[in-house]
């Protein structure tokens, strides 16, 4: 009977041993080898860098703040309509709390 579990271990051993020295080696000789150009480039505080892209979850937030010149009054908007939001359901006091009776239902 030949054992093979030896053989396995050693064989899986040897390429974790040979993957991370491969790793060790690119990040310790050529750290900037996998890096961002982007990150190099020199810092100006008066314009945002054009590869810095907002989210499209906050565009409603830039909206309303750029669109108000006063800092203040477009904070208080922004916080108005994120009230709003939290208040839509806590508006809504119709007793029908199903759809199956609305003409967009009826075949």
């Amino acid at each position: 009977k030949i054992p093979f579990h030896p053989y396995f271990s050693y064989k899986d051993l040897l390429g974790m041993i040979l993957m991370l020295t491969l790793l060790l080696l690119l990040a310790l000789f050529s750290p900037n080898l996998l890096g961002d150009p982007d990150n190099f480039i020199p810092a100006n505080p008066l314009i945002t860098p054009p590869h810095i892209k907002p989210e499209w979850y906050f565009l409603f937030a830039y909206a309303i703040l750029r669109s108000i010149p006063n800092k203040l009054g477009g904070v208080l908007a922004l916080l108005s309509s994120i009230l709003i939001l939290f208040m839509l359901p806590i508006l809504h006091t119709s007793k029908q709390r199903t759809a199956m009776f609305r003409p967009f239902t009826q075949t």
